[in-house]
């Protein structure tokens, strides 16, 4: 991230102003909106959120709301008195929505405000140049599929230790909420390693970044035991090239500095860390984030940002475990990264795919700063939860789920469950759906064969075994003979998707 460009989507922060006299996005009232999770899992609790942020600046009352609640079988209508006066810097505020039925609903929030003698309603936001946006949920009539002994988490999300001034995050106690609506088990909060480095009121004010990480960590031993939430990061790092890619780092076990791109020094964006320093500085499992995302030619000039390659992801002493290509969408990025991974499968490196969402925020959709100064955007990507990462563990801690990566016991979803089993000298795969995800339009299981000189075969072959428009639950049994690996991906008719990590024969 970075004041001149967003990677990704976040709560936008419209009132800085780069000292400048004037900006077409100010307003001298706090930003206001609602935001909420994408679903809600069987009986969890329903509820939405209004976001209060820079109250501390212009303090409001916040009088009440209404919110019209739409399925394609009825209208809901609710008005609650609130009589909240908002004066923090960052507040977020639960509405209780109460018992609803399953089904897809589109929700119409709007609020009343009051700053000193001038009251106003916003619908669902009072960001400018934007029109409102309903909230958009589905409340689950059916428990997501997961098999037995596994555990569903987030693995890069941005909390509002993620500020700078174009954008900040959520609230670790908001992100767990929602995570347990969503249906998670455990989120990695990977905030910015240079965001930590500076000030949250003064994003150019140079701050501690060894006790702003050990506040995020503070902060979150303090909530719930479930969903688990760890205190990860983001670093920004130098590849091959002397150029800038991110790595999120799993739980790490201090603070790991990486300010290379941070747009904090202007032209200034030269790496202060190598990937591999970032692994000789800690055992947590490392991950190459959106490897292959798209990236104008500005953003790589003046940020030095680049691709990762195959020279990045392995050394002497530790490797990356995992590449996150799957990064809330089935992008370009995706397919780029996906071909990456494969291509490091064949060279005999059996990194994990890892899936994320890289959400700042963003339960339900995503409004960001396009042009500072001058505009927004608003898009349905990389939303909170939506890509989940599903890995095989003893227990759900996080020494446990260390060890779990080091195994090959994990898939990727924003649905399906999918994943292997060996019985012998034979692999079961296994793909579990329900109603509400779809029948699998297909399961394509893939494998590299490798000859009696241990040699890799240069392309992957499409097995035999493969189904096309198989039922919501199938058994398939390969022989893991003459192959090096086998991997598997499915698809449902209804647009989900699935996809296994590498399992070495």
């Amino acid at each position: 991230m970075s004041i001149f460009f967003l990677d990704k989507p976040a709560y936008a922060e419209t009132h800085y102003k780069f000292k400048l006299p004037w900006s077409l996005l100010y307003r001298p009232w706090p930003e206001i909106f609602f935001d909420a999770p994408f679903q809600f899992q069987v009986g969890s609790e329903k509820k939405i959120w209004v976001i209060i942020k820079d109250a501390h600046r212009f303090p409001v009352l916040l009088k009440q709301v209404k919110i019209s609640l739409k399925n394609h079988e009825t209208e809901i209508k609710l008005e609650k008195a609130l009589d909240i006066f908002s004066d923090s810097p960052l507040a977020f505020y639960p509405i209780d929505l109460g018992e609803l039925p399953s089904g897809d609903y589109i929700v119409f929030p709007e609020i009343t405000v009051q700053k000193k003698d001038k009251t106003k309603t916003f619908k669902r936001w009072n960001f400018p140049f934007l029109s409102p946006k309903p909230l958009q949920f589905k409340i689950l009539k059916e428990e997501l599929p997961i098999p037995e002994g596994y555990f569903a988490g987030e693995m890069h999300c941005h909390t509002r230790y993620s500020s700078d001034q174009i954008e900040f995050g959520a609230s670790p106690q908001v992100l767990q909420e929602a995570a347990s609506a969503v249906g998670l088990d455990f989120v990695c909060c990977t905030d910015h390693a240079y965001d930590f480095a500076f000030s949250e009121s003064d994003y150019l004010k140079e701050d501690n970044p060894v006790s702003r990480f050990d506040s995020l960590k503070k902060e979150i031993h303090a909530l719930k035991k479930t969903p688990l939430m760890l205190a990860g990061e983001e670093v920004s790092a130098g590849n091959s090239e002397g150029e800038n890619v991110h790595m999120t780092v799993f739980a790490p076990e201090n603070y790991i500095s990486g300010l290379g791109d941070c747009g904090r020094y202007w032209l200034k964006n030269e790496p202060t860390i190598s990937i591999s320093k970032v692994l000789e500085s800690t055992e947590s499992p490392c991950f190459a984030a959106h490897p292959k995302a798209p990236m104008g030619f500005l953003e790589k000039f003046i940020f030095r940002r680049g691709y990762w390659n195959s020279k990045d992801l392995k050394f002497s002493k530790k490797q990356i475990r995992g590449i996150q290509f799957w990064n809330g969408s089935r992008d370009e990025g995706f397919f780029e990264g996906k071909k990456f991974w494969i291509e490091e499968l064949g060279k005999g490196n059996f990194l994990l795919p890892i899936g994320g969402n890289d959400a700042h925020g963003d339960l339900n959709d995503c409004v960001s700063v396009k042009v500072p100064l001058f505009s927004l955007r608003y898009e349905r990507n990389h939303v909170f939860g939506k890509v989940r990462t599903v890995v095989k563990a003893k227990d759900l801690t996080e020494e446990e789920l260390k060890a779990a990566f080091q195994t090959h016991s994990v898939y990727i979803t924003d649905g399906p469950a999918l994943w292997w089993e060996k019985e012998g000298d034979s692999f079961k795969l296994y793909a579990l759906s329900n109603e509400e995800l779809g029948i699998f339009k297909s399961i394509k299981i893939f494998a590299r064969t490798i000859d009696f000189q241990g040699k890799l075969s240069k392309s992957e072959i499409l097995l035999p075994e493969s189904v096309v428009l198989a039922p919501l639950k199938n058994e398939i049994s390969v022989r893991g003979q003459g192959y090096a690996y086998l991997r598997a991906e499915a698809s449902s008719e209804k647009g989900f998707f699935a996809l296994t990590a590498a399992q070495p024969v």
